[in-house]
């Protein structure tokens, strides 16, 4: 019998190689749809962030609000996933590096998660994460982490711990001892991101071995390794992640869309016996609280 896998589609991400691609979703109506595509292709969650109309990363939650109510009058039945990570980019500033520079967008905790405390999705991220992002800081401190956590619990919305190195498995694991985050925990591996782990079987077995026994659990490759780290993943009993904030190419040279993202990650899936799942059994095996109607 086919293990039961759940496939997300990160759609647009925040990363500034847009350019490379010729159609790449970036107005909230260009999101909506290609997440919709997503899901027909069958992805189960369609996880969200949002873009300025020059292409640029953004956290507005008008953008939010209008990429989530084309999908909810569209019908479709996928499970959102809004990011939170916008607002924790650092750069010192040549002067006084106590400063931030250009470029730095540190915001307090509850404008990172003010769209989904407005919006109550199925599921929002939670960076649990400081580190070299390339060039920039990515800075989550222990007590904005704790404070965002409580909100979004407050909320009812279910966190995806995303981790980019074994120790913020380590963190995240004393978050949910202390009661910041609910059992059973979702947690997204993160990989091939410079610079934290890279996109590597063993990597995927280390981080893997380190997850609270009740975890549900999810792991993605950037660029190039983003269809081996699926077959890995689903070897290793997890669940899937692709789209286009992780990967322009289907093949080499061949640009994708994200529903053919999704529909190849499936094809490679189901050669090794497991079979996506609809959004509905999907959220009955996260553990997610029904949807305010």
């Amino acid at each position: 019998m086919a293990r039961e896998t759940i496939v997300t589609c990160a759609v647009t991400g925040g990363h500034q190689n847009f350019h490379d691609h010729p159609d790449f979703p970036i107005s909230p109506k260009q999101i909506a749809e290609s997440a919709i595509e997503a899901r027909k292709a069958g992805a189960a969650v369609a996880h969200i962030h949002v873009r300025e109309p020059d292409g640029s990363r953004s956290g507005n939650p008008e953008y939010f609000r209008e990429v989530v109510e084309r999908i909810r009058d569209a019908d479709c039945d996928v499970l959102i996933n809004l990011t939170t990570g916008e607002g924790a980019r650092y750069f010192p500033s040549e002067e006084d590096p106590q400063v931030g520079g250009p470029g730095s967008s540190l915001s307090t905790p509850e404008v990172r998660v003010r769209h989904v405390l407005d919006l109550r999705p199925d599921i929002c991220t939670l960076d649990v994460a400081t580190m070299n992002f390339g060039e920039a800081v990515f800075m989550n401190t222990p007590a904005h982490l704790r404070r965002m956590a409580e909100l979004i619990k407050d909320a009812g919305v279910k966190p995806e711990i995303e981790v980019f190195e074994p120790g913020h498995i380590r963190l995240a694991v004393d978050m949910i001892k202390n009661g910041y985050i609910e059992s059973p925990p979702l947690f997204q591996l993160c990989l091939g991101i410079p610079w934290g782990s890279p996109a590597t079987p063993q990597m995927v077995q280390v981080m893997h071995s380190m997850l609270p026994t009740d975890a549900n659990w999810a792991a993605f490759g950037i660029s190039r390794w983003e269809f081996p780290i699926v077959a890995e993943v689903v070897n290793n009993g997890g669940h899937v992640r692709v789209g286009l904030e992780d990967n322009l190419y289907l093949s080499k040279g061949e640009y994708a869309s994200n529903g053919q993202l999704v529909d190849k990650a499936v094809r490679i899936m189901r050669e090794l016996d497991a079979e996506p799942v609809e959004p509905e059994r999907a959220a009955e095996m996260l553990d997610l609280l029904p949807r305010a109607q």
